[in-house]
């Protein structure tokens, strides 16, 4: 399958239709039908693949960097009567599996993106729903903060993954619709086995939409809740805008290398490496210089390209089972850098911006499905906010040698404010919103906790304790006393340990290492987040392997073709 690629910009917009009028940015959605990621199927009533879900991301990313003005966000359909027919069946049906739950949890992703609007900057959110609004179309609405339905007879809303497809809502439809929207369950089963959904006055009265309003005067009910939306937001949109740039990565068979993220590949072994660069001499420690440093300062360039290779490694490398994870320069000054960062955050809305984008791409980073080992070596520079790279990861192993001195080190970017704990986190799992006192909740998991309070569940006062060695390096005994590593092998069995660990990992099943680690990676409270999260490892992974869906006579084999599928009725 030829690469995929990740970045995008207005410009190349095949599918969106993204613009601005005054604090209201209005993101219209008009799928071209011959214009899908792959060859193999057609795009029709605004169904959707990743090459659509690609571009929403990007707009959203727009919205938060280069328009600070924006305090309402509009999402419609350009098509007349078709709001959205959600995923792509045609394109699912020919999808590997692997493909299939990768295109699920980037959705996922890119809608919870779309909710941080609302919880990390006040920006407010409506869904105008003009006709068909079905699967993940009706995901994307439920993203949104208000729904609004046109009530025509003809329009609904609906969930038909079950009845039709014999799989689940994939972007976390049936998690949203109780959880968020409260829907009571027994109607939240009748609206989920329905295909052709529900429409009109019931819609609301299920909370299923916010409000109903006829066609003559949809148009104008829209406009001027919008309207209303952004006079009450909270966005403070002091700053100038600040452009996205491309990064220009080279991508090859066996590498991805981007200024500060490079990748190596090892097929053999089903192997990648993965080394991030830390920030380099002269990097700016106040708000005005980092605004002038703009897209080349480290903090946002080395995290939007740890981002891009993440997403690189899962769709174009899908048969790699072991990230090594490595880091390269000097600890001081990423603590320099991560102290900067939470300083000037409250004086340019830029640098706020960074460091809510750092948190969102080490939250990709702790679902990805591959084992996660931290390698902290000589030349390492595990400190602060590149220390979560470590503690996130599934073991981490840190040489014990006194001719090569290692350490690795705390930042205050590893803790929540004093008085702002990850307790105030939103409901919905996993942004790393400071509200508005301003204080820092801590790069957030998708449970709602930092990295430390998720090591250290059981023991919630070591965590806290831990703060007070902020600013400290800790050697391996020190670091092994602490629980901040997992192994320290000196240099006489570091080599063979690292490689018997290798050795042993990918020999294990994928399937089973996905569901270990889905399951070990989220301890503690229970969130909306991981409820998707996990039901999409588990649940999905499982339904999207059944020959009642994809089987030669499965109900998402056949969708569209005049036989009908054929069920094994044994429940298991």
């Amino acid at each position: 399958m030829e690469r995929i690629l990740f970045e995008t910009e207005p410009s190349r917009y095949k599918h969106w239709q993204l613009s601005f009028e005054g604090s209201v940015a209005t993101l219209r959605m008009n799928v071209q039908e011959d214009q899908p990621l792959h060859p193999g199927y057609v795009l029709k009533l605004n169904s959707y693949d990743l090459g659509v879900d690609i571009e929403l991301a990007d707009a959203i990313q727009r919205i938060r960097f280069e328009h600070p003005e924006v305090k309402a966000l509009l999402v419609e359909s350009a098509k007349d009567r078709i709001f959205c027919s959600g995923a792509n069946i045609f394109m699912l049906g020919s999808s590997s599996h692997g493909f299939k739950v990768n295109f699920c949890k980037y959705t996922n992703e890119t809608r919870l993106y779309l909710e941080e609007l609302v919880d990390e900057l006040g920006v407010r959110t409506l869904c105008a729903v003009n006709g068909i609004c079905a699967g993940g179309g009706y995901e994307l609405a439920l993203a949104c903060e208000k729904i609004f339905l046109v009530d025509d007879g003809n329009a609904a809303v609906s969930l038909p993954e079950t009845p039709l497809l014999g799989v689940l809502p994939g972007t976390g439809g049936l998690t949203r619709v109780v959880d968020k929207r409260k829907v009571r369950r027994d109607l939240a089963d009748v609206f989920s086995t329905v295909a052709e959904g529900i429409r009109g006055d019931r819609a609301a009265k299920w909370n299923l939409v916010d409000e109903v309003h006829p066609r003559s005067k949809f148009d104008a009910s829209v406009k001027s809740a919008v309207e209303s939306l952004a006079a009450e937001a909270s966005r403070n949109d002091s700053g100038a805008p600040m452009a996205i740039e491309p990064l220009g990565g080279n991508y090859t068979d066996d590498a991805i290398e981007h200024r500060y993220v490079r990748v190596e590949i090892d097929h053999e072994q089903r192997v990648a490496t993965l080394v991030m660069q830390g920030p380099p001499d002269g990097e700016p420690l106040d708000a005005s210089g980092m605004r002038a440093k703009g897209k080349d300062l480290w903090a946002w360039r080395a995290f939007r390209e740890l981002d891009d290779a993440l997403l690189h490694l899962r769709f174009n490398f899908p048969e790699v089972g072991l990230l090594l994870v490595k880091t390269e320069g000097d600890a001081d000054r990423v603590r320099a850098i991560d102290g900067a960062l939470l300083a000037a955050r409250d004086e340019d809305f830029f640098v706020r911006e960074v460091v809510f984008h750092m948190g969102r791409v080490l939250r990709r980073y702790d679902i990805t499905a591959r084992s996660l080992f931290a390698v902290i070596e000589p030349g390492s520079c595990f400190a602060g906010s590149l220390l979560e790279l470590a503690l996130a990861a599934d073991r981490s192993y840190m040489l014990d040698d006194p001719d090569q001195p290692v350490a690795i080190a705390l930042s205050a970017m590893n803790f929540a404010s004093e008085g702002a704990s990850a307790e105030g986190a939103s409901a919905e799992g996993a942004s790393a919103g400071d509200g508005e006192s301003g204080a820092f909740r801590g790069f957030l998991t998708w449970q709602g906790l930092t990295r430390l309070e998720t090591r250290f569940f059981g023991d919630p006062e070591r965590a806290e304790e831990l703060r007070g060695q902020v600013g400290e390096s800790f050697d391996p005994e020190g670091a092994e006393e602490a629980g901040l590593v997992t192994f320290i092998p000196d240099d006489i069995d570091w080599e063979d340990e690292i490689r018997i660990a290798i050795e042993e990992r990918v020999s294990l099943s994928p399937d089973a290492l996905t569901g270990m680690e889905a399951n070990l990676r989220c301890p503690g409270p229970e969130t909306m987040a991981t409820k998707i999260f996990g039901r999409l490892s588990a649940w999905q992974n499982w339904i999207f392997t059944r020959p009642n869906s994809t089987g030669e006579k499965g109900a998402l084999t056949l969708y569209g073709k005049p036989a009908r599928a054929e069920f094994d009725w044994k429940r298991t």
